[in-house]
Order: C-alpha cells, then sequence, then structure tokens
C-alpha cells in the first residue's frame, strides 16, 4: 500500500514502508474538524477564525508539502520558504484573537514587535520550525521521538488548548513507537507535518518562547549543516559498518556525536533525544518562571 524506502541503517538493508506520516495528517485534520463541528473544545472562535480549524489547516499543508518532497523531491531552496504559505492562517487567527504580539526572551525580556509581528515573527517561526523539524532525522526514532518530547511538555502548559493535540499526539506516539523499531518510515509527509504542528500549537497556545528554547538543539543543527554547505560546500554524513554508525566530521549533530565515536543508531538517538529532553525541561523552567 504505501512505498518502501530502504534502512541503510540496518545490516541487511531492508525494504521499509515509507510516508506513513500521512496517517498523522488525516486522523489529526479529522479530529480537529470533529472538534469544530461538534463544539468539544473550550475554545472560543472569534470572526470565523477557529483555533481547532487553523491548526487543521496547517497540519493539511504541511502534510501536503511533505508529499510533494516525497514525490519530487524538492530543492531546498523551494522547501525553506514553502511554510510560509501555510502562516496565513495563523496570521488571521492572531490578528482577530487579539493574541499577544510580543514574545519574551532570556535576558532580553518581553518584547513587542507591533504590526511586525503578523507580517515577519509568525511566518519565521513557521518556517524555521518546519524546516529545521525536517532536517534532523535520517535515523530510526530520531524525527518521531524528539518532536514528540515537545508536544507532551507544550501541552502540560497549554491550558484549555490541551484538548486540541489529544488524539494527534497519540496517533504520532504510535507511529514513533513503529518508527523506533525501525518498522515504517513517517517520511517527509511526517517530519513536515509535525513541524506545523510545533509551530501552529505554540502560537495558538501563546507558548513561542517555550518552543524556542525547546528547538535549540533543531537550531544548532540546522545552523551547522547550512554553515558547512554555504560556506565549505560540503555535506553531512555517517557510515555504517553493520553495527556502528561514525563519522570523520562534524558538520550537523549526529556526525558530532558519532565523530570518531562509533555508536549504535538507537544509542545516537537517545543521546539526542535527551538533549532534546534537556532544552524542552528549560523552556518547562522558563515558561513557570515567568507565571
Amino acid at each position: 500500500m504505501f512505498p518502501k524506502a530502504r534502512d541503510y541503517h540496518k545490516s541487511n538493508k531492508p525494504l521499509v514502508p515509507n510516508g506513513l506520516g500521512v496517517i498523522y495528517v488525516l486522523v489529526s485534520a479529522t479530529y480537529l474538524f470533529l472538534l469544530y463541528w461538534f463544539e468539544l473544545a473550550d475554545i472560543e472562535a472569534s470572526n470565523n477564525v477557529s483555533p481547532a480549524l487553523t491548526l487543521a489547516v496547517c497540519i493539511l499543508f504541511g502534510g501536503f508539502m511533505g508529499l510533494l518532497d516525497d514525490w519530487m523531491d524538492l530543492r531546498w531552496r523551494y522547501k525553506a520558504f514553502f511554510p510560509l504559505i501555510a502562516a496565513i492562517p495563523l496570521i488571521s487567527l492572531a490578528y482577530w484573537l487579539g493574541l499577544r504580539t510580543s514574545i519574551t526572551i532570556p535576558i532580553f525580556g518581553a518584547i513587542d514587535f507591533g504590526v511586525y509581528y503578523y507580517f515577519i515573527v509568525l511566518p519565521l517561526i513557521v518556517t524555521v520550525t518546519t524546516n529545521t523539524v525536517n532536517q534532523l532525522g535520517g535515523l530510526n526514532g530520531l524525527e518521531t521521538i524528539c518532536p514528540a518530547i515537545i508536544i507532551m511538555a507544550m501541552m502540560a502548559i497549554s491550558g484549555s488548548n490541551v484538548i486540541l493535540l489529544c488524539v494527534p499526539l497519540i496517533v504520532w506516539l504510535l507511529l514513533a513507537f513503529l518508527n523506533f523499531q525501525g518498522k515504517i518510515f513517517v517520511g517527509n509527509t511526517g517530519s513536515f507535518a509535525i513541524g506545523m504542528t510545533l509551530a501552529a500549537f505554540a502560537i495558538i497556545s501563546d507558548l513561542k518562547s517555550s518552543l524556542l528554547i525547546s528547538l535549540l538543539p533543531y537550531i544548532f543543527n540546522s545552523a551547522l549543516i547550512l554553515l558547512s554547505y554555504f560556506f565549505f560546500r560540503t555535506r553531512a554524513s555517517v557510515s555504517f559498518d553493520g553495527e556502528k554508525l561514525v563519522s570523520d566530521h562534524r558538520r550537523s549533530l549526529v556526525t558530532i556525536i558519532t565523530y570518531n565515536r562509533p555508536l549504535s543508531e538507537r544509542q545516537v538517538v537517545a543521546i539526542i533525544s535527551l538533549l532534546v529532553a534537556a532544552s524542552t525541561s528549560a523552556a518547562l523552567i522558563f515558561q513557570w518562571l515567568l507565571l
């Protein structure tokens, strides 16, 4: 039913069903539409703008963007700016619901961006989040477990908005379990959709600062990849000897961890997951200090 991709980090390089992130997209969108239809969410809509519908549209667009990438192998110059389109419903929601236009940044405090928040800050949050999440992957469990950690943390401090992600989180955790076992890949469909989920939910719940802190390992990884490519025209890669992953350079978070240090795939995933858990814990502490 699903196309298959080769798992190059297994000794026999088996073919694994790919693109199962579409299940997350379809179930999440359906759930959010039902929340809106039956008015089950204790979230007020204003001027026909609904948080549930806005999140559904963002997830659908993220999934569509991932499908295009899976089918056409889009260049990064195009993928980098695709999420800007998905920022449009978020700009509408933020404006009509009168969401806060300031962001609290550690050390600097609260910065109010005024009207620039809608046309610069929101698109930037969506673009950075979606692309950085998509760039940290390639290992079984890596692109599913880390976003799940951030989602659970944001849900814990999102108040009544937590209902928006109850079912999507369950579906994503099931996919993460199967992905970690090496039985499926969520593909770009899943990674773009979950990245869009993180950005949209953080904006809807006014948890932008917490999202930024949680994403620090992602941002570091993307910065390293982009700097290596633009300045040295080199790409990150790891070697696999049938049991261990190892690299002879430091051009990404994965290659830093495996630099002259052979580790199993699960060990690398566990280390990066712990890094994300640490940044997410810092985000939670920061959020609680603001209350």
